[in-house]
């Protein structure tokens, strides 16, 4: 078996940190990847919760939005949107935010909005959805997002959801009492937040990335934990259930758009 990729292994170091236990809300794309390899292999309990309302789903392929059919079918139930953000976000029963981001700075502010002013953007990003209250009310988020100086910047163009702002106390200042981001996966490492300043520390390298490849595809100034191991490699197992599924998404995809 070929090993895995940077975009794979980004993946399969995202899906190890869900548990069976959590009630995760999940974005579209990459968190979507990660928290259904987690649903296949090692957390077949986890509950997965995407943004149109369907508790419990369990996708036989990967949605291409949250209003994909795929995830109405295979829930266990589905709500009303105000429901779903209302009781279940806001009322505290999410462990788990998974977010992807355009823009990210050291203290896990995310842009989703716009690149370069506001009034007079250089792009003009998809926005942020249901991504500002996911951030503010999930128990904790996690974050995935290639690794580049055009994403991970000192300062972002716009902050649509809210990290931990300047860093600090931040968030409890602004009366916020869940963690908020705590650990940002890559596809060339595993950050987490440091308890006491609020920014990314590099934690592990994934197999053959390099500090100096980390430092030049990050437009902050990286820091490292303490000790900076490296990301346990790919199982058989983990890259075999997530080509079956990628394959098997991408062939229905194919279908769909051919019907």
């Amino acid at each position: 078996m070929l090993p895995a990729t940077p975009s794979e292994m980004m993946t399969i170091a995202a899906a190890r940190l869900l548990k069976s236990e959590d009630v995760c809300f999940v974005g579209i794309g990459p968190p979507s990847a990660a928290c259904n390899l987690a649903r296949l292999t090692h957390a077949p309990g986890i509950t997965l919760i995407y943004e149109s309302g369907t508790i419990g789903t369990a996708p036989a392929v990967l949605p291409l939005s949250i209003g994909d059919g795929e995830l109405c079918r295979t829930a266990v139930t589905t709500v009303s949107v105000p429901e779903m953000f209302r009781y279940w976000l806001q009322g505290g029963r999410i462990s788990i935010g998974f977010l992807g981001a355009a823009q990210l700075d050291p203290f896990g502010n995310i842009n989703t909005t716009c690149i370069g002013d506001y009034a007079r953007p250089k792009t003009r990003l998809p926005g942020g959805g249901g991504a500002p209250e996911i951030s503010t009310s999930a128990a904790e988020i996690f974050i995935t997002m290639q690794q580049s100086r055009r994403g991970m910047v000192k300062a972002i163009d716009f902050i649509t959801s809210f990290g931990h702002g300047e860093g600090g106390d931040a968030r409890a200042r602004l009366g916020l009492h869940s963690k908020g981001p705590t650990t940002l996966i890559t596809d060339l490492a595993v950050w987490k937040i440091d308890p006491e300043t609020k920014e990314f520390h590099a934690h592990s390298l994934h197999p053959g990335v390099t500090k100096t490849k980390a430092e030049e595809t990050c437009g902050w100034d990286v820091k490292y934990a303490a000790f900076v191991g490296e990301t346990p490699p790919a199982t058989v197992l983990e890259l075999s259930v997530l080509r079956d599924l990628v394959q098997r998404s991408q062939a229905a995809h194919r279908r769909s758009a051919a019907a």
